[in-house]
């Protein structure tokens, strides 16, 4: 579309860096407790709160979960108010009202990979990513992941995650209930999820883009 040649395009991934990794509850108790979460006890997502991360049809289809699994794993919001978010509020505010979900905002550095390795799942079916880093962070954390059949998700995970179709509110309902029931496939998926995710060591980003350059001297 460019007019690029394609053998002069190269394709270098993001890393993820080591702070994101599986933790005991010792580790967790500290940031769980500043945050006010239970460890293995929410569903997460970690997105400004914009259109093209799709947080309506998510919210729509985990509104649509029974209310036990609700109750069990309140959805967890983590990011900045975005724009656009007209449609968003009005989905969340009842979820809101009656705890099923939370907004808890900008994160620490410190933090953040806390979160994510306390997360009982995480989902996040964006309409669009350049690379979708939380992903990868969430697969490095051992979180079972949920993401979107489109743009370059789908490259990252692998067969590590489930991959749905991100404007099908039925099919992201399926694939929520799959992800926080099926122990088996959560097993399965926490295992390949830590092996896809050490492929993509932030030295590995640092080498290919300095090779790009030896290739221009």
């Amino acid at each position: 579309k460019l007019g690029v040649a394609r053998e002069k395009l190269r394709v270098i991934p993001l890393g993820v860096d080591a702070a994101y990794r599986p933790r005991s509850i010792e580790e967790l108790a500290a940031a769980m407790d500043r945050h006010g979460l239970i460890a293995g006890g929410y569903l997460l997502v970690v997105a400004t709160q914009e259109p093209r991360k799709n947080l309506v049809r998510l919210a729509g289809a985990y509104a649509g979960l029974p209310a036990a699994t609700r109750a069990r794993f309140p959805l967890v919001i983590v990011g900045a108010r975005g724009w656009l978010s007209g449609d968003l509020e009005k989905v969340l505010s009842p979820l809101e009202a009656n705890g099923s979900v939370r907004r808890l905002g900008y994160i620490s550095e410190q933090d953040l990979p806390l979160i994510y390795a306390g997360a009982h799942a995480f989902a996040f079916p964006s309409l669009y990513e350049g690379f979708g880093l939380p992903v990868l962070e969430a697969l490095a954390s051992g979180t079972p992941v949920l993401t979107s059949n489109v743009s370059s998700l789908p490259e990252i995970c692998a067969d590590t995650a489930l991959c749905v179709d991100p404007n099908n509110v039925d099919e992201l309902r399926s694939g929520l209930k799959r992800l926080l029931d099926d122990t088996d496939w959560r097993t399965a998926s926490k295992e390949s999820g830590l092996k896809r995710a050490a492929l993509f060591p932030w030295s590995r980003c640092v080498d290919e883009t300095v090779s790009v350059y030896r290739e221009l001297r």
